[in-house]
């Protein structure tokens, strides 16, 4: 059963780790996000959940206007030949969530560290970052180092390269 956005804030809690939360009507785009970013201060993050020729799968984190080249992806992240997108059921039997909810906090649900974490430098320039609790009508902010901290807590190494173009 994958966790849910209270199993997350519970995890937080137990590592002690600072965040903030804000509910807002659920949002599926960068788009439709947009007008949040007065009230949440920090990087805003978009994700993406690929899978390559051989089916290793990987979560890609990004902020929100970073663009990236799918053709060459696979190159710097280590995937065996050319990404796509992973299907809607990969994505729930991997981390948990369904479209529209990804987000880096998905580690939670991957004990067996099926899918790779990539995090794009860049956005490890912001303090602060902000990222879906597990479902997509909330924004959780935390602090970079701690959202690396909750990461080594789920036991997933993050790759963090340049990704974006």
């Amino acid at each position: 059963m994958p966790k849910t956005r209270q199993d997350l804030l519970d995890c937080l809690d137990a590592l002690e780790i600072a965040y903030s939360t804000v509910d807002h009507a659920p949002v599926f785009t960068v788009a439709e996000s947009q007008s949040l970013r007065d009230e949440i201060p920090g990087g805003h993050t978009k994700n993406l959940f690929l899978k390559d020729k051989k089916g290793a799968y990987f979560l890609v984190t990004l902020e929100e206007n970073a663009e990236v080249n799918l053709k060459t992806i696979h190159t710097l992240i280590g995937a065996s030949g050319r990404v796509s997108f992973g299907k809607p059921e990969a994505l729930m039997e991997k981390l948990g969530v369904a479209p529209g909810s990804v987000t880096i906090f998905c580690a939670i649900n991957d004990p067996d560290h099926e899918v790779t974490i990539v995090i794009d430098a860049p956005l490890l320039d912001n303090e602060v970052i902000n990222a879906h609790p597990l479902s997509n009508d909330a924004t959780t902010s935390i602090g970079r180092d701690d959202l690396k901290r909750f990461l080594a807590h789920t036991g997933h190494e993050p790759m963090i390269l340049k990704v974006s173009v």
